[in-house]
């Protein structure tokens, strides 16, 4: 066994960071206000977005591929640097889904803000986020009843 926690510490998957702002992020084709940026960054970007910040537990494995796989399992759900790439209904359902999980306290993940406290959300992040989302689904959604 210990053995094997030693030969495992050589194998980590390549990571989440490409430290570059693409030209699909939500930021460069939305408006996402100062305020609403700096909560997506501290509370949503980690696993949703093409830049993860690695916590210094993040070097030993396991826990390596936990983290690879939690993040890989977020971006397929919705990845801001990814966002631009979406089929307009699709940005449209993705914001909705924001909200909706912002709401429902099932955004950010409670595995996450166990170790990550500054991810937690106070009623006011919630609102203004949530409050962005939605008006920016609206939004979205006009230009596909123009289409």
């Amino acid at each position: 066994m210990v053995i094997t926690m030693l030969v495992i510490q050589f194998f980590h998957p390549a990571k989440n960071d490409n430290g570059v702002m693409n030209s699909h992020d939500i930021t460069r084709a939305y408006t996402v206000p100062d305020d609403v940026q700096k909560v997506l960054h501290r509370a949503c970007y980690d696993c949703h977005s093409n830049s993860t910040t690695y916590p210094w537990y993040s070097k030993i494995q396991p826990v390596d591929w936990w983290l690879n796989d939690h993040v890989k399992d977020g971006k397929r759900h919705l990845n801001f640097s990814e966002f631009d790439t979406y089929s307009v209904k699709r940005k449209a359902k993705k914001l909705t889904e924001v909200a909706g999980t912002i709401t429902d306290n099932e955004m950010p993940l409670s595995s996450y803000t166990l170790i990550h406290k500054d991810a937690i959300l106070t009623d006011a992040e919630k609102t203004l986020v949530v409050n962005w989302a939605r008006g920016l689904a609206a939004q979205v959604a006009d230009t596909v009843k123009k289409l």
